[in-house]
């Protein structure tokens, strides 16, 4: 049967169109097709709604619980999160999200302990004293103590309430660095924050201001003695730390005794880098009384002002020692007094296995009395003496201690006048001498397997 066309009177009328309309959509205009959620799903985000004043989480089925930490934000205060979700997945997301560029591995494989250590690091950086309050450095402690392992900090801020009294004492000719000092420059104090730290393994520290630009002060390089007892008293009291690092913070003879003092019998102390500071023969004397009273297995004292007498202090120690294994001195001035101080000390020496002396205005003294230090050592496996002044004759007698040598496998010459011709044999003697080690590490393995193959062939 034929459809009757619309009226004239229900094409005109909109109430008439809106009655027809009725008779075929639905009375909800937001119904859809979706499928309703059921109610475990409306509990879930329910939960994760309200998880800051109400953070349930270990009640919940594992497949319920990676439903919440999927969809829980990282924005979440961390006084609620930090000893309560232990998620890799969810920590991963807080970190990428903070930091774009990270590697995990440095961080033992651990997004966690990458988060707290990088967090806290950025709080020490920006922290100024006077100015910013401590708290928010010290609530920190009961989140993060049992995931911090190591600290890295490259810059501490100083006060800014004496800028008007550091730019007086800029003007006056006459003041010194003592008198720069007397202003109150202290920076963060690490005491309190170190004692809480339980498994603090490696600190590495920076007395420094990053990007300050056209700001630029001596002042703001400034390690204030006041910074040097605060930071002695509380590595001295940090049993765990194995690895401590104060580089370019113009650290000088007076605070490097200071600091190593309380490094003396440290239980678990094993590196110790004060690198592109200001340390001279006095700081020298106290590091080689340390190395004997400790566990000390690397020192790193390159680039700082250790002259003859520092070296033969430290060659002393290093007759009786026999716990270190590194030992960097680059970029000094010990000359060949040092030099050969501890050239003699590596002739009874057999712990040592790094040397590095480059830089060190060495010559054809030290270089007679290495080639000696080459036939008799037997633990050295890298040296370095690059940049000194042996010349051809230099070069001939160490060539001449590499032909008794069988355990040198780096050997950097680069830059001591040498000769090429010294310089290219004692790198063969080198290769040789890797190739035989290599060998002796896969002989077990061949005799094995020589033996496996007899045993087999007796059983056949």
């Amino acid at each position: 049967m034929a459809i009757p066309p619309p009226s004239k009177t229900a094409a005109t009328n909109p109430a008439s169109n809106a009655r027809r309309m009725r008779r075929i959509i639905a009375e909800d205009p937001e119904w859809t097709l979706t499928i309703i959620p059921s109610l475990i799903e409306l509990c879930l985000q329910h939960i994760v709604d309200n998880f800051e004043n109400n953070p349930i989480l270990p009640q919940l089925k594992p497949e319920q619980q990676r439903k919440v930490l999927d969809r829980l934000s990282t924005d979440m205060p961390l006084r609620v999160v930090a000893n309560l979700i232990s998620d890799e997945t969810y920590w991963r997301r807080c970190c990428t999200q903070r930091w774009p560029v990270g590697h995990v591995e440095m961080y033992g494989n651990s997004w966690k302990r990458m988060f707290f250590e990088r967090h806290l690091q950025d709080l020490l950086k920006l922290f100024i004293p006077g100015t910013t309050d401590p708290n928010v450095i010290l609530d920190m402690v009961p989140l993060c103590q049992d995931y911090v392992v190591r600290l890295q900090v490259d810059q501490f801020l100083p006060p800014v309430k004496l800028e008007q009294a550091l730019q007086e004492m800029d003007q006056s000719d006459s003041a010194s660095e003592n008198e720069l000092e007397e202003v109150n420059m202290d920076h963060y104090q690490l005491g309190d924050l170190l004692a809480g730290l339980r498994r603090l393994e490696e600190l590495d520290l920076v007395f420094a201001v990053k990007d300050c630009g056209m700001n630029f002060e001596w002042n703001l390089f400034l390690f204030t003695s006041r910074d040097c007892s605060s930071l002695a008293s509380a590595i001295k009291a940090c049993h765990t730390l194995k690895i401590f690092r104060l580089t370019r913070s113009k650290v000088d003879d007076d605070k490097a005794r200071v600091l190593i003092r309380s490094l003396l019998d440290h239980p678990a102390l094993m590196e110790l880098d004060l690198s592109h500071n200001s340390v001279g023969d006095r700081g020298m004397r106290a590091a080689a009384k340390l190395i004997n009273h400790s566990q000390l297995r690397i020192l790193n004292l390159a680039n700082n002002k250790i002259r003859a007498a520092g070296a033969q202090a430290l060659a002393h120690a290093l007759s009786y020692n026999t716990t270190l294994l590194s030992l960097n001195l680059r970029l000094n001035c010990i000359e060949d007094e040092g030099g050969q101080a501890l050239g003699h000390a590596l002739q009874t020496n057999s712990t040592l296995t790094s040397l590095n002396l480059a830089g060190n205005e060495l010559s054809e003294p030290t270089a007679s009395l290495f080639s000696q230090v080459l036939s008799v050592n037997t633990t050295l496996t890298c040296i370095n003496l690059s940049c000194n002044h042996f010349g051809l004759d230099g070069g001939k007698q160490l060539l001449e201690g590499m032909s008794d040598n069988k355990t040198l496998m780096e050997f950097d010459l680069r830059m001591s006048e040498i000769g090429q011709e010294s310089e290219y044999l004692i790198g063969v003697a080198l290769s040789a001498n890797r190739e035989a080690a290599r060998l002796r590490t896969l002989q077990p393995t061949c005799c094995h397997l020589t033996v496996n193959s007899i045993t087999s062939g007796a059983a056949s």
